[in-house]
């Protein structure tokens, strides 16, 4: 059967989505270049004119789904409307939303072992989405004298932490795990309880 042929272009694209499909379904270091060169329809050599090797394949899917995850992250934030604390809640609804409805980019940019230091561009994206909840926890400890003040990093570490085990552990289906409650509301939940503790949202009366 002859091989699809692609314009010129359009083969890079084509190697990164059967990538990201075999991520998927195999993980990141279930398949192999030649997988990904007949799921595109091309000779495994063809890849080579894209891509040094696997791990320069799947970094460039993991690049695509933090340029897709930064938007998503900022588009949730929207600049701390309508509260800080609203804005902040968001960014954690919104890595939960990514996962469920991106598990290939998902997976390749927090579970196959790619550095985000990689590319200066993958870099660059992943310290954006970074960014901003590291920004919503500086807007949250504004009332908080300065030398009282968590490090917004800190905190934004953690709640990505939490966000990150609660998608690991209930969100993706992970086989004998079920909570028995909604992921959103564990997370939603936990990031109050972290919250509070730290003096930055008022206690519950």
């Amino acid at each position: 059967m002859p091989k699809r042929g692609y314009h010129h272009g359009n083969l890079r694209q084509a190697l990164v989505d059967a990538a990201l499909a075999l991520i998927e379904e195999k993980g990141p270091t279930g398949f192999t270049l030649s997988e990904a060169a007949k799921r595109a329809g091309v000779t495994p050599a063809a890849v080579y004119r894209h891509f040094d090797g696997r791990e320069d394949l799947i970094a460039e899917a993991a690049r695509q789904g933090y340029e897709i995850f930064a938007d998503l992250m900022a588009y949730a934030y929207d600049e701390g409307r309508p509260s800080a604390l609203a804005a902040f809640e968001a960014t954690g609804r919104a890595y939960l939303a990514f996962a469920r409805k991106h598990p290939g980019p998902y997976i390749a940019m927090f579970e196959s072992g790619i550095s985000v230091n990689h590319s200066p561009e993958l870099a660059a994206l992943s310290a954006r989405a970074r960014g901003i909840p590291e920004r919503a926890a500086a807007e949250l400890s504004q009332h908080i004298p300065p030398e009282k003040r968590p490090p917004p990093s800190m905190v934004s570490a953690h709640v990505w932490a939490f966000s990150h085990g609660v998608v690991e552990l209930f969100a993706r289906n992970s086989p004998g795990t079920q909570s028995p409650f909604p992921p959103e509301a564990l997370l939603e939940t936990g990031i109050g309880i972290y919250l509070r503790g730290l003096g930055l949202i008022p206690p519950d009366d």
